[in-house]
């Protein structure tokens, strides 16, 4: 995982986002207690759908935070770490194409 000195992206964003990671636990233990109750299989797969659009719509958010400020701050400074930036967002966009 690559760190720099800068401020991370998503800084402006950290309340909210945790605000969603809060709300995706709760429903992961919700879907615990639906199979500890053994709920129907499609209102748990239901829920698993549910799990899955909710982190990948927090993943293409801290994506795009990280290309309008790592990214974008790499480029228009010319450092070295321009090409690196880039071919690090484009592995998390590999990841997340894959999944």
């Amino acid at each position: 995982m690559q760190e720099d000195s800068c401020q991370h992206g998503y800084f402006d964003e950290k309340s909210r986002y945790l605000a969603r990671l809060k709300r995706i636990e709760g429903q992961v233990r919700g879907i615990h207690r639906m199979v500890d109750e053994d709920q129907y299989c499609i209102d748990i797969l239901t829920q698993i759908a549910a799990i899955d659009s909710a982190l990948e719509n927090l993943g293409l958010a801290l994506l795009e935070d990280h290309l309008n400020h790592c990214v974008k701050g790499a480029l228009a400074a010319g450092d070295d770490q321009a090409d690196e930036k880039v071919a690090e967002a484009m592995l998390a966009i590999k990841r997340m194409v894959k999944s």
